[in-house]
């Protein structure tokens, strides 16, 4: 089958990084120059840019779908980087538990004091999920 239609599961499932979080601020930071450019060429035009939504099967409190494979047990209750293109600009991860549940969490500091990668805050991840 075709890679871009089938993903394999060693590029489905990456640890969320302080790189991670780093690439999501700098493509947020490319799309609030973009914006700038565009809205001038596409109102002269009346162009309406098309936007993303949330894929349905990747809700939160679903299960994962059989599509992305087994999850390696590595990477259970582990941060991971989100597989819906829709947060590719969003300051968020995922978190998958032993039953393909999916969790999504913010990447901004909890109580304006722990960080994403805070061991407090991965401890309290861990309880919840």
């Amino acid at each position: 089958m075709d890679p871009l239609f089938w993903p394999s599961e060693a590029n489905s499932f990456r640890l969320f990084t302080p790189e991670s979080l780093a690439a999501i601020e700098q493509r947020i930071a490319e799309k609030k120059k973009q914006p700038d450019q565009v809205k001038g060429k596409n109102k002269d035009r009346g162009v309406e840019e098309d936007k993303l939504t949330p894929q349905l099967d990747l809700k939160i409190c679903k299960t994962l779908p059989s599509l992305y494979g087994d999850i390696p047990a590595e990477f259970v209750g582990e941060p991971l980087e989100d597989f819906d293109p829709y947060y590719s600009d969003h300051k968020t991860f995922m978190v998958v538990n032993k039953k393909r549940t999916i969790f999504r969490f913010t990447a901004t500091p909890a109580l304006c004091i722990f960080g994403p990668f805070n061991l407090v805050r991965k401890t309290a991840i861990k309880i919840l999920i």
